[in-house]
């Protein structure tokens, strides 16, 4: 019985020690945030525009400035802001407001303009100006106004657009905010999610059995379903905690903190379509580093089990630290812009964007907080 007790001591101390070996210091973590950020920003000087992509990259920065400090980083996205005129589609009239799929200024009420928002909002709260939050709020009280409950009728838009909702919510105390948020999610919901696999469709087009992988499973995308995890995880950030509607977001992001764990690679990575790796085999790092940011967040605020979760949240970092990152800084694995796993596509080190960038950022940040 001694024995065994040894043995039984000496393999968890060997596995404590392992998991805490797979940790890196705060100081490695603000070098590799560093590095990657500093390569970003010297290699794309024009911030761009506000649409989705940029957008994206921006949620991403104004993290690696509040775990950093470094100014620059804030600097970079108000530079972005003020280029942009603190707004997302620029058109004026509001009956030619559209939110189906477009790139034009009137699709002013399509979220992938209105992500640009939860920027305008951080820097707002760093230095309050009326001027900063002034369209997000037209847009989005002229979005309240409607009956319409049909705005996110596709997976990027939770995380789009649910974090804007409740960090207006924050600033101005309207509880609108908060109603109307839970109307649009439970139309998005309706459309989207599968209660047995407790995951969400990119959209309507990709429900099952409509539609299947290439071995005739259910194709849920990484990067879809990063959005939302992620976009649950900033909603829960914000949302009060005596809020109603909380009990629901809060069941969806553990029930998908739960199915994704699941599905991850021994490698640390997702691959595209995560219940059929074989469909895009390979690593992707937008979706690996979406999920790993929203499981660090639910350690790190104690609404996952560090037990069950931190394993998940460690070889996903691994991964993005090792195999994404590049020595250059450059991010590489990210699957180019689209709307799902496309069988053959070729993702390598050379493939980069800014939105994959972002959610790096997102990841490496919460790293800094849980090492912390």
């Amino acid at each position: 019985m001694k024995l065994f007790t040894f043995i039984l001591t000496l393999t968890l101390t060997a596995g404590s020690l392992a998991t805490a070996q797979n940790r890196p210091s705060k100081s490695e973590l603000i070098g590799i945030i560093e590095k990657t950020n500093d390569y970003w920003q010297s290699t794309h000087p024009n911030p761009g525009n506000p649409f989705w992509d940029n957008a994206a990259y921006h949620t991403g920065n104004m993290e690696a400035y509040f775990v950093t400090g470094n100014e620059k980083y804030r600097a970079y996205s108000e530079q972005w802001a003020i280029q942009n005129e603190w707004k997302g589609a620029k058109t004026a009239d509001t009956s030619k407001w559209k939110y189906n799929y477009g790139e034009t200024p009137d699709h002013v009420l399509f979220g992938d303009w209105q992500i640009c928002f939860q920027t305008y909002i951080d820097l707002y709260n760093l230095a309050p100006d009326s001027n900063k939050i002034a369209r997000a709020r037209e847009v989005i009280e002229y979005e309240m106004s409607t009956p319409n409950n049909d705005y996110w009728w596709w997976a990027d838009g939770l995380y789009m657009v649910m974090p804007v909702m409740t960090k207006l919510y924050k600033v101005t105390g309207n509880e609108l905010y908060l109603d109307k948020l839970n109307e649009y999610f439970l139309y998005a919901k309706r459309i989207m999610y599968d209660p047995k696999a407790k995951l969400f469709y990119r959209d309507a087009k990709y429900v099952y059995p409509k539609h299947k992988s290439t071995n005739g499973k259910k194709d849920f995308w990484a990067r879809g379903d990063g959005w939302v995890f992620a976009g649950l995880a900033k909603v829960l950030k914000d949302m009060p905690k005596d809020c109603k509607y909380r009990p629901l977001f809060m069941k969806h992001y553990r029930d998908m903190a739960k199915e994704i764990i699941k599905c991850q690679q021994p490698e640390g990575y997702w691959t595209r379509s995560m219940l059929d790796p074989q469909h895009a085999p390979g690593p992707e790092t937008s979706g690996t580093a979406f999920f790993t940011y929203g499981l660090l967040w639910g350690i790190n605020n104690g609404y996952l089990k560090e037990k069950t979760y931190l394993p998940a949240a460690l070889k996903g970092w691994e991964y993005l630290s090792t195999t994404a990152l590049q020595s250059s800084g450059k991010i590489g694995y990210v699957q180019p812009i689209g709307e799902k796993a496309i069988p053959g596509q070729v993702v390598n080190a050379n493939s980069t964007s800014n939105f994959g960038v972002g959610a790096f950022l997102l990841a490496a940040s919460e790293m800094v907080r849980f090492v912390k």
